[in-house]
């Protein structure tokens, strides 16, 4: 019967997908969060210790969660409960808490409820949990893409510890796949299969960051490609290409090179564009690099650059515009953080145009550079004691508030760079306004001196 049992099991362990059959075993076998699970990092030291706390595992899908969570209770030998908040309810949080008990008086066992998508529980089911957590009678570890501060409860929230995973890179991505291309186990290590390094790079870049996606991809390729034997592979492997890939998953790769010449290439066509007031022309170059895929928040780097390189006081809200729009992708990721993307840069793109404002600093640095340590004015010198008020620091300095329109004119710059005009605002969008301010104050400096 054994034998037969045995049997069953590795059929039933082959019709599983590649994705679950990979499924890291240990935290050994895992890969990516090292922030979490690396050595002297906080899971790892928990599991280490067994001393397993409740937790809140924060990340984009096919990061780790549910693995992370499936190891931690294998590791400390506990009791593993798990289901998805899509398909329970109280009452099933009910048996799995009457389960913990028997767990704990029976097999002197702990129980770990693992709840996959908890942001999906109503307050309700959310309040079922709080008392157990807090008695210990459970370990909660609950998986959300979501921001835990706004689709958690405090109350539970406050009970557990939230731990942020993150994307997993490229690099990442492809030794998860170059692993069960070789696992004769779980993987295809016996169906003697290779995929040229081309064909490597776009599955794990098309995956954005998705361990699940990726291997989903990569039965999809071994189940449909037979792959061409090639000069300098493997005896008796079967190498397969880029372009069979692509057809295998109806995705073509796109020209791009994030370290090479194509990267710098599509950077500078989405500057430019940007620069030139053409929101069609930057949407394209926007949607070229993250298709290829580029790193999202490096293309919101350079327009939050870009905003005060390019426009400056034109338009003050293009900085803020730039790093709301960051800070948007931060928080909801791909794909929906890409329409935040486009909306900066459509403002970006249309916004009034200036470079007054890099033109100026730039020209600071210089002056700085050539002139070195200029002494600050005696008159604009903090004098906190008697002893530098005695030597003058503060002496002769005009409070601005004491003046018509807030505004007297004095000198604040060095006595070596004295009348330097460093910001010159053009007549476009807001500039206009500090420009006429501007030539106001100097206007009135020129009459105070005559």
């Amino acid at each position: 019967m054994d034998i037969f049992e045995h049997h069953a099991d590795r059929e039933a362990a082959a019709g599983r997908p590649l994705a679950e059959r990979m499924r890291p075993r240990t935290l050994s076998e895992f890969v990516g969060q090292r922030h979490l699970v690396g050595e002297g990092a906080v899971i790892r030291l928990a599991v280490e210790k067994d001393q397993i706390f409740s937790m809140i595992l924060w990340g984009p899908p096919g990061c780790g969660k549910t693995t992370l969570a499936r190891i931690i209770a294998g590791e400390t030998r506990s009791h593993f409960a798990h289901f998805s908040a899509v398909l329970s309810g109280v009452k099933d949080i009910r048996a799995v808490i009457d389960d913990a008990r028997q767990q704990l008086s029976l097999r002197r066992k702990k129980t770990i409820l693992f709840v996959d998508e908890i942001h999906r529980f109503n307050k309700a089911q959310q309040d079922a949990f709080l008392h157990h957590v807090e008695s210990g009678l459970i370990t909660l570890i609950g998986a959300t893409t979501e921001n835990p501060s706004f689709e958690v409860i405090a109350p539970l929230l406050s009970r557990c510890r939230v731990l942020t995973l993150n994307m997993l890179s490229e690099g990442e991505i492809s030794e998860i796949l170059a692993a069960a291309i070789s696992d004769k186990e779980r993987g295809f290590g016996n169906l003697g299969i290779e995929l040229a390094p081309e064909a490597l790079a776009h599955l794990s870049g098309i995956a954005d960051g998705d361990a699940r996606t990726a291997l989903n991809g990569l039965e999809i390729v071994a189940a449909v490609m037979g792959g061409s034997k090639e000069a300098g592979s493997h005896p008796g492997r079967r190498l397969i290409s880029l372009p069979e890939v692509e057809a295998a998953l109806q995705k073509k790769a796109l020209l791009y090179d994030k370290t090479g010449e194509e990267h710098y290439n599509l950077i500078s066509a989405l500057h430019k564009s940007l620069r030139g007031s053409d929101p069609d022309a930057a949407l394209y170059w926007l949607g070229r690099m993250l298709r290829a895929g580029e790193d999202p928040l490096y293309i919101a780097r350079r327009m939050v650059r870009f905003a005060s390189e390019d426009i400056g006081n034109a338009d003050p809200r293009a900085l803020g515009v730039a790093i709301d729009a960051m800070e948007a992708f931060k928080f909801i990721g791909r794909p929906e953080g890409d329409l935040a993307l486009a909306q900066a840069a459509v403002y970006l793109a249309t916004a009034p145009k200036s470079n007054s404002l890099y033109t100026a600093y730039q020209a600071v640095v210089a002056d700085i550079a050539a002139t070195g340590s200029q002494p600050v004015p005696f008159q604009i010198r903090n004098a906190p004691t008697r002893l530098m008020k005695d030597l003058g620091y503060a002496e002769g300095y005009r409070y601005a508030h004491n003046y018509a329109e807030a505004y007297v004119p004095q000198e604040y710059l060095p006595d070596a760079l004295k009348g330097r005009q460093y910001y010159r605002p053009t007549d476009r969008g807001y500039e206009k306004i500090i420009k006429e301010r501007l030539d106001h104050w100097h206007q009135l400096k020129k009459t105070e001196k005559s």
